[in-house]
């Protein structure tokens, strides 16, 4: 089989049953295994059998984590119930109580509460950061990890990995970085030196809005911890779940190609909007492209509720990346949460819109937008 990352996206998916030799793997939808004996039973915890109860481990699971792990150039791979979980578990794999994690301070909301509110309750201490300034100077004797995101959400700074990586090393620290945004087909983060990349499958690695998924890929030491954790917590993805996601993923890299082309027209073209007062699209993250996600600030420009009602088909919701064009408002939905200092700081404005293009027709994204820009701009005229 070739190499490419387009090729390997389509038959990076492994089957599992050889003696029934199905074209896709089947769906394994049992929550639980059957034994023989007593002593098929001890077989599998002398590690001679792979199967026990589907919250341990099941076929389709334990695919889709070994799917994302090769497309990502990692060792292992293990699949959650959601992409903040994944993150749960990634984080305990190395984090204990006593211990203390480095966080770039321009995260999801989501990542945001799960670091300030419950990690906390763990006894695992967390300082929100620059990762633009110096991160050196907030490391502790304590610090055992530096968590980022490769494309920051919503407001798309793109993370310089390999100087976070050098850190690292430096002070011998763990790295973890949730790659949702820009996917292994335009940054491949283990490859780079990271230990541990998460996932929202939910997003681009399902693609189709229809399921709620994570996975966590990294040092084979570091997902064994985290499979457990996975376990004890009951972390766990259902088998029909992954099977639809492992599906998804093998659309991946054409879903990807039509995302990035759109966007970067999308992004183009409304920079020279009049009720557009900031563009946020990345500069630059690989020869692939630069990203999916545009995001728009039309705070002082236009009136956000005039815009939002005026999209016609796009759709608003609380998620993205879809194959269908949406909208997200982030001040009131992702991030939320978040301190109004932070929320400031930060740039989470009023007028703050996160758009996920689609893989529709640019023509038809941009020209529904800029219609919907044109009533907003009107109404403060």
């Amino acid at each position: 089989m070739g190499q490419g990352f387009d090729t390997k996206s389509v038959h990076v998916t492994m089957k599992r049953d050889n003696s029934i030799p199905t074209k896709v793997t089947p769906i394994h939808q049992t929550s639980a295994f059957t034994f023989k004996n007593l002593d098929d039973i001890e077989n599998f915890y002398a590690g001679e059998r792979d199967y026990l109860y589907t919250r341990v481990g099941n076929p389709n699971t334990d695919e889709l984590g070994q799917s994302v792990a090769n497309l990502e150039e990692a060792p292992a791979g293990i699949a959650t119930s959601s992409g903040l979980s994944a993150i749960l578990v990634g984080i305990l794999s190395i984090a204990k109580a006593g211990d203390h994690v480095v966080a770039s301070q321009d995260l999801y909301g989501g990542t945001y509460e799960l670091l300030a509110n419950e990690l906390t309750g763990f006894g695992i201490e967390v300082s929100f950061v620059s990762y633009t300034e110096d991160i050196e100077r907030h490391i502790q004797s304590n610090t055992v990890l530096l968590y980022t995101e490769s494309i920051t959400n919503p407001l798309l700074r793109v993370e310089d990995l390999k100087k976070v990586v050098q850190i690292a090393e430096k002070y011998k620290l763990k790295t973890m970085v949730d790659n949702t945004f820009a996917t292994p087909y335009l940054v491949r983060p283990y490859s780079l030196g990271v230990n541990l990349v998460a996932h929202s499958a939910t997003k681009y690695i399902g693609g189709h809005s229809d399921i709620t998924a994570g996975v966590l890929v990294g040092d084979e030491d570091l997902v064994a911890i985290a499979r457990q954790k996975c376990v004890n917590l009951g972390s766990n993805l259902s088998p029909f779940e992954a099977w639809l996601t492992v599906r998804g993923l093998k659309t991946l890299a054409v879903r990807m190609e039509r995302h990035v082309h759109n966007a970067e027209q999308v992004a183009n073209t409304l920079r020279n909007h009049p009720a557009v007062d900031k563009v946020y699209y990345p500069e630059f993250v690989s020869e692939r492209g630069h990203g999916a996600i545009v995001t728009i600030d039309i705070t002082k420009s236009a009136n956000v509720e005039t815009f939002l009602q005026s999209l016609s088909w796009i759709k608003i919701v609380a998620t993205l990346a879809g194959v269908e064009t949406t909208v997200s408002y982030p001040l009131g939905t992702s991030h939320r949460s978040l301190p109004k200092e932070a929320q400031e700081k930060l740039g989470i404005t009023k007028g703050l819109i996160r758009i996920s293009v689609g893989i529709e027709d640019a023509d038809d994204i941009i020209s529904t937008l800029i219609h919907a820009l044109d009533l907003a701009k009107s109404e403060v005229e």
